[in-house]
């Protein structure tokens, strides 16, 4: 389950016209030629919370064409890329390429490359070129997938995630229903191919243009899968892989979401907690039992009455999930909750929900990229009584999040495509040391994934940290990019050789908890 923003080509938008692949062309692929940017693309996660990348001037991009159908590579689609290079010349002292990816799927990954560059010290900049690239269908790529009119698919308030009655029920099955018809009746062509394992072959296709015999790859996210699939598929091609927030690939993706449902709700309760520990502050109880009350309540009282006419329930649970990537915002969130409850002051909710909630065209483009590829990865439930019946059990234990993450991957139940059989992740002896990172009560990606993981790549190092943050690694924490500038410099890597099966091998303190100041001004980020 995700929320991601995601820029939108002018190609897309022609290649409306049902069953035409005006993206797909029979022609070999062009040599990269890098040339000045336009716009950069913005996060929509990042922006406002992190520093512009200092090196933004050396931006530079091109497009790639790559294979549609890589047992049929003659038919291709474009992929656009930009870079920040390190030293002009090409000496013993450059360590190559460093591949970047946010997660999603549906991210872009040219949104993260100025920010990487910007963040690693400047003697370890240097020595890389940072590359990002907008995956298959995403942003600047040509096709960039898109599906329904983002105005009226996202207008609000929408109906209740949580159903009242079998009428509300079915409306909402009709709604993935129609959103699954949509985008098979406009993608018919591409669908098939919209698979994380093409999205990895998409990066070897990229190293290989790049001219490079090893690449290294910095994945966060559903980032960590796909540098996971890389290093699966091409293991002798990886110089360093770091993964940061990391997925269990046993879990793809159905079964993933139901424990996301479980980890999300357990975050949701850190935040009413600390929302009572700062009981002066927000006065809505002063034990998480009752900050709780308080908040199912509001959700009941949004049914019938939306805030300012915008937020009714599910929006705000939309809005309150950004609070399970991040607590640098859960003083604004808790301010919003409190206003509302307190003072029946709507324009705090409703600022948190603009501000959070993506819902534009290039969220669309995110979303239907997520569906695209997450339905095409794996088998799917497509019978909805298994839904009904495993989405009711979970809400009695875990009501947050567990029907809104239903609906939303809802349309894999009725997506025109069969979901195919993973990549099993497995090891190899030409991997070299594999970095993981995670935070210990990540919701995204619980840890149980990562200690996974560090199973599955046997000279993989774990780097934890204490909290729930979604994405470590060049956000602040000093002993975590430590260890991660010592790694890419050079390979090393913390910990012992002698592990047990659960223990990290590093531990970094956490970040300082956020300070609860209703005065305060904060801005979060998603952390893909």
């Amino acid at each position: 389950m995700k929320r991601v923003v995601g820029a939108v080509a002018v190609a897309a938008m022609l290649a409306f016209t049902v069953g035409i692949p005006q993206g797909a062309v029979a022609q070999q692929r062009s040599e990269l030629v890098w040339g000045p940017c336009g716009e950069t693309p913005k996060t929509g996660l990042l922006d406002g919370v992190l520093p512009a990348p200092a090196k933004a001037g050396q931006m530079e991009c091109a497009n790639l064409k790559v294979p549609l159908d890589y047992g049929n590579p003659d038919r291709t689609i474009t992929l656009a890329l930009n870079r920040i290079r390190g030293k002009a010349v090409r000496d013993a002292d450059h360590l190559g390429v460093l591949l970047v990816n946010p997660g999603g799927p549906g991210a872009s990954g040219r949104s993260l490359t100025g920010y990487v560059a910007a963040q690693l010290p400047g003697n370890l900049a240097d020595r890389f070129d940072v590359v990002g690239f907008d995956p298959r269908g995403v942003g600047n790529s040509e096709p960039a997938l898109r599906c329904v009119d983002p105005v009226k698919f996202y207008a609000p308030p929408l109906p209740d995630y949580v159903p009242g009655d079998d009428r509300e029920e079915t409306a909402l099955i009709d709604r993935a229903q129609q959103y699954a018809r949509a985008c098979g009746d406009r993608w018919n062509w591409l669908l098939p191919h919209m698979s994380s394992e093409n999205s990895a072959r998409d990066m070897d296709a990229i190293r290989e243009a790049l001219g490079e015999s090893k690449i290294s790859f910095m994945g966060y996210s559903y980032g960590s899968y796909l540098g996971a699939l890389y290093a699966t598929l091409f293991p002798s091609r990886v110089r360093r892989l770091v993964l940061d927030s990391v997925v269990d690939p046993r879990g793809v993706w159905y079964d993933s979401n139901l424990i996301q449902d479980i980890s999300f709700d357990r975050r949701h309760q850190d935040f009413l907690k600390w929302t009572a520990r700062h009981n002066d502050v927000y006065r809505l109880g002063g034990t998480g039992k009752a900050v709780s009350f308080a908040w199912y309540a509001m959700r009941e009282r949004l049914r019938t009455r939306p805030a300012g006419g915008v937020v009714g329930p599910s929006e705000l649970d939309d809005t309150y999930t950004a609070g399970g990537y991040s607590d640098v915002i859960w003083p604004q969130l808790a301010r919003a909750f409190s206003a509302y409850v307190k003072k029946d002051d709507a324009e705090p909710m409703v600022a948190a929900y603009r501000r959070h909630v993506e819902n534009d065209a290039k969220a669309e483009n995110g979303y239907a990229v997520y569906l695209a590829v997450q339905c095409r990865d794996a088998a799917w439930p497509r019978d909805w009584s298994q839904w009904r019946a495993d989405m009711s059990r979970l809400y009695t234990k875990a009501p947050f999040l567990t029907w809104q993450n239903a609906w939303y991957n809802a349309p894999c139940a009725f997506w025109p495509e069969p979901g195919g059989t993973p990549v099993k992740i497995q090891d190899s002896r030409e991997l070299p040391p594999v970095m993981l990172i995670q935070a210990e009560r990540d919701a995204a990606t619980p840890y149980s994934g990562a200690l996974q993981v560090r199973k599955l790549f046997g000279a993989s190092r774990l780097v934890t940290v204490p909290g729930g943050n979604h994405g470590v690694a060049l956000g602040g924490n000093r002993c975590v990019d430590r260890y991660l500038v010592a790694y890419l410099k050079d390979g090393s890597l913390p910990g012992p050789d002698q592990r047990t099966a659960a223990a990290p091998d590093a531990r970094c303190p956490g970040i300082p908890e956020s300070v609860p100041a209703a005065r305060m001004g904060t801005r979060g980020h998603l952390g893909r």
